[in-house]
């Protein structure tokens, strides 16, 4: 979720609907992310009270719908992957969510209140979103970049604090792009960028980090490390992590729980054993389930690779 330059609060706007521009990344040594933790045994959030819900979600654009009755609840320290089909409804669920398209029907919560109470600051407060895919029209170093997660935090008349430029430097530090902070980000290449803007939700601090498809433009050992970063933000930090993902090896190995979409509804939801057995996996994606085992496999190589 970012902000304007002038100070304004932070919005979850373009995040989720502006395409990106970011390709193949180089793997510089000075820009590794951190290396992984290992993923909770449990995983879900038991008796934790819900940071987002959608209870009977209807939602579209202009004369077509999208969502037909979806129901969500995103426990506290839960982390959860949304999987499904192009067109199957997953970043709508995030947009509706982040109160950048209204309900048509139903109840949308964020932080216990509707979202179509909140303002946007409040959201920005609340919900941190990573786009899969955001240009950057202005010259902007890759520090300033970051630094508008801060925006809903700071004081509009004061500027940033101290502790809003450690915020900068602890997420620049996270993600392991501390070397590029000096670079205007328009000169990245993609895979950079998109680091960037997962930066930028680290510093922003919500509880919610939601993420439309985070490792799009990344080489596999760079997906396997965001997927590693993830697990350590959502194990170390408390932060709830809902991301769409469309590899469902990745979404297999590093999310207990998954919440499979499928024509504007929710088809299945829980452990992934449950959620990706063979038959479903044929019924809704129409191939063999057979190619999961392989990209599980490479996946497994690239994160012992990331281990070393």
């Amino acid at each position: 979720m970012t902000g304007s330059p002038t100070g304004s609060p932070a919005v979850p706007g373009p995040a989720l609907g502006v395409p990106v521009v970011l390709p193949a990344m180089p793997t510089p040594a000075s820009a590794r992310l951190p290396a992984p933790v290992p993923i909770p045994p449990a995983g879900l959030a038991v008796d934790r009270p819900p940071v987002a819900v959608l209870r009977g979600v209807t939602a579209g654009y202009r004369d077509r719908l999208v969502l037909r009755g979806v129901d969500l609840t995103i426990a506290a320290g839960e982390r959860v992957a949304l999987l499904g089909p192009n067109g199957a409804g997953k970043s709508t669920i995030l947009r509706v969510l982040a109160g950048i398209l209204p309900a048509r029907s139903g109840e949308v919560l964020l932080g216990g209140d509707p979202v179509a109470r909140l303002d946007r600051g409040q959201v920005a407060r609340r919900l941190a979103a990573v786009p899969g895919g955001a240009s950057l029209p202005f010259a902007a170093r890759v520090e300033e970049v970051v630094g508008l997660g801060r925006l809903p935090w700071e004081d509009p008349f004061r500027g940033p604090r101290d502790a809003d430029r450690a915020a900068v430097t602890a997420a620049l530090d996270r993600v392991g792009i501390a070397a590029l902070r000096e670079r205007d980000a328009r000169e990245l290449s993609l895979g950079e960028r998109q680091l960037v803007l997962l930066a930028l939700a680290v510093a922003q601090g919500a509880p919610l980090l939601v993420l439309d498809e985070p490792t799009v433009h990344l080489d596999l050992h760079h997906q396997v490390a965001v997927m590693e970063l993830l697990a350590d933000l959502n194990a170390r930090d408390g932060t709830t992590v809902l991301a769409v993902l469309h590899d469902l090896a990745l979404a297999r190995h590093f999310f207990p729980r998954l919440v499979l979409v499928d024509g504007g509804r929710v088809v299945a939801d829980g452990p992934p054993r449950e959620v990706l057995r063979p038959a479903r996996v044929r019924a809704v994606y129409g191939v063999d389930p057979g190619i999961l085992d392989a990209r599980a496999e490479a996946t497994e190589l690239a994160g012992g690779a990331a281990l070393r």
